[in-house]
């Protein structure tokens, strides 16, 4: 008896290897990607602006590492006793306005340096609503605790989102040829704006990128959304807030992903170097221990052994922890 339903998931034309580029943008589940890939020691920048939900942010965002755009004071507001950014997440909020502009303008430079010999973007959209200033009617990026009031709801509509997301495309291919793009739903149900509502807004990003995916040969889908929603399909697989994905559904996402980007050998060197990493996490109960000098050297030759076969790879953690 099958007890899943069966997705079938085409794998990458060109497979994402060690020398690829990485920059992954958008949801937080853009950062269980990122944060595996980091682990694995792939090169990789994540979200440079901070967690971003929704297409128009995201885009904007991306536009601005292209235009290395700089921050000024003036474009930075203070509430709650800190210097904020409607365009970065909180992360960047800081109680001395010098320091946010550092902060934010570091990104900025490291996001446009990264982005011009990128390899690979991927892009996780999380919902298609926004929220706009009444004053101004600007879109935010973040609403930074500031009252409800402050702000009116909208839904994206599609043909919207179809433009904004097609001009940044181009914008990307213009300013880096080589890249390629995969687009990935979040699975992370957003409740606080009711089920039917969540199902709308995931609607129309679905339907946008596949609209998308089908006009460019260098755009790409992963299932995320429907590996979560259609084949695990069980509150089993989600935390208490019955909104985010638990670990092991993460996990069992990111198997399917490593099948759908990775080929031989990069998944035989994934193993080790997550087998080195594992080796490094580990707690000894009794360090001066012969038994834990010996697992000492035993990961210190094979972490330097896989560090001199790949030398773009940085072990030098590892080396320094399992240095005797």
């Amino acid at each position: 008896m099958n007890f899943f339903s069966n997705i079938d998931i085409k794998p990458l034309p060109t497979p994402i290897n060690y020398n690829h580029k990485i920059m992954l943008v958008g949801s937080c589940f853009t950062e269980h990607i990122g944060s595996n890939l980091k682990d694995l020691k792939f090169n990789i920048i994540q979200n440079p602006n901070g967690i971003l939900f929704e297409p128009l942010s995201v885009c904007n965002s991306l536009v601005s590492y292209i235009q290395n755009k700089k921050y000024y004071t003036n474009d930075l507001f203070q509430l709650n006793e800190l210097w904020q950014s409607w365009d970065h997440h909180s992360r960047f909020s800081n109680p001395d306005i010098d320091t946010a502009l550092e902060q934010i303008n570091l990104s900025q430079q490291k996001a446009h340096n990264f982005l011009q010999s990128a390899d690979w973007l991927i892009v996780t959209l999380g919902s298609s609503f926004v929220y706009k200033l009444k004053e101004s009617h600007r879109f935010v990026a973040n609403c930074h605790k500031a009252p409800a009031q402050t702000f009116e709801k909208y839904l994206i509509p599609i043909d919207e989102l179809i433009a904004t997301i097609d001009n940044a495309i181009h914008q990307l291919f213009h300013f880096n040829n080589k890249l390629k793009i995969i687009f990935t739903i979040s699975p992370v149900r957003h409740l606080r704006d009711g089920i039917v509502e969540n199902n709308r807004s995931k609607a129309r990003l679905i339907e946008t990128v596949h609209h998308l995916v089908n006009k460019f040969d260098r755009l790409f889908y992963f299932p995320a959304y429907e590996l979560v929603i259609d084949v695990l399909r069980d509150y089993r697989f989600y935390d208490i807030d019955l909104a985010h994905p638990n670990y092991a559904a993460t996990q069992f996402v990111m198997e399917k992903f490593s099948e759908f980007a990775f080929k031989e050998p990069t998944l035989a060197l994934m193993k080790e170097i997550k087998q080195i990493v594992t080796a490094k996490n580990h707690k000894a109960f009794h360090p001066g221990s012969i038994q834990h000098q010996q697992f000492l050297r035993k990961h210190y030759e094979k972490t330097k052994a896989i560090a001199d076969t790949n030398p773009l790879l940085d072990f030098t953690s590892e080396l320094s922890y399992f240095t005797i």
